[in-house]
């Protein structure tokens, strides 16, 4: 397990940062950021990528189903004296406030949701009329993938494609090197959504949801903060490459919105 992952402190200023140099610059060519622009992060944790926004003065919301993430974003918050508002739901059944969100963030969330047809309805019914969702995930098949980098095993938590095995032989794996049983059903968890580009773009093609950008990274830019690698996109050949890509893609970034001529659901 990475320090970042016990203090959690350090992991909110580098999400900030990594928000802050290549997020916002992302979603700036489709969403406006400042007074006024709604901003909605699903899957806030400690709520550290919000912070871009509510420097530019947007509203920004978080939500998160871990009632102790969200008391850590609110303490954060309070510290830098900016305004956010957070609150524990699952946000599969949150219903639109008013005109809805200029601005979704889900970013390392839908890797993580077993149920993302449900997610990505949720995605489009909050969704104010001209609003688009930024959608990050690792590929499935990527070298961790698997968020074995959480594990507190030092040689697992740094084994490449080891998520990979078959679950049986993965659990047994992660029992032998001494996992607690949280960390363990969170990791086979993970196994079990597999999200690779084509089921994430077949999921929200199905909630009626249009893909207006993907980015797919070779060197995923929040590797920048945490090992200060210079981000890398994948070369178009091989990013044009069915299931061949998820091997390769750190990080998948998605733009997504409503089709033209729609409004909330």
């Amino acid at each position: 397990m990475q320090a970042r992952h016990n203090d959690r402190q350090l992991y909110f200023d580098e999400l900030a940062l990594t928000a802050g140099r290549h997020f916002m610059p992302y979603t700036d060519k489709w969403s406006g950021a400042g007074p006024g622009v709604r901003v909605l992060e699903i899957g806030c944790g400690d709520g550290g990528n919000l912070l871009p926004w509510a420097r530019r003065g947007c509203s920004v919301t978080g939500v998160d189903i871990c009632p102790g993430r969200i008391a850590d974003a609110r303490r954060f918050f309070a510290g830098t004296g900016l305004s956010a508002s957070f609150m524990c739901a699952d946000a599969t059944g949150l219903q639109p406030q008013g005109r809805g969100y200029d601005l979704i963030i889900a970013h390392d969330v839908v890797e993580h949701v077993a149920d993302r047809h449900r997610l990505m309805l949720a995605v489009g019914r909050l969704l104010a009329p001209g609003g688009v969702a930024f959608v990050a995930f690792p590929a499935w098949q990527m070298p961790f993938g698997g968020h074995q980098q959480i594990a507190r095993s030092a040689v697992l938590s740094h084994l490449p494609f080891v998520h990979l095995l078959p679950a049986a032989l993965y659990r047994a794996l992660l029992r032998a090197f001494g996992e607690s049983r949280a960390t363990e059903a969170e990791l086979m968890a993970i196994k079990s959504t597999r999200c690779t580009v084509e089921a994430f773009e077949r999921c929200a093609a199905r909630a009626g949801l249009v893909v207006a950008d993907r980015c797919l990274w070779l060197v995923n830019p929040h590797y920048e903060t945490k090992f200060g690698l210079r981000p890398r996109r994948l070369c178009a050949p091989l990013a044009a490459l069915p299931w061949v890509r998820n091997f390769f893609s750190t990080s998948c970034w998605y733009v997504l919105r409503l089709p033209t001529g729609c409004g909330q659901r």
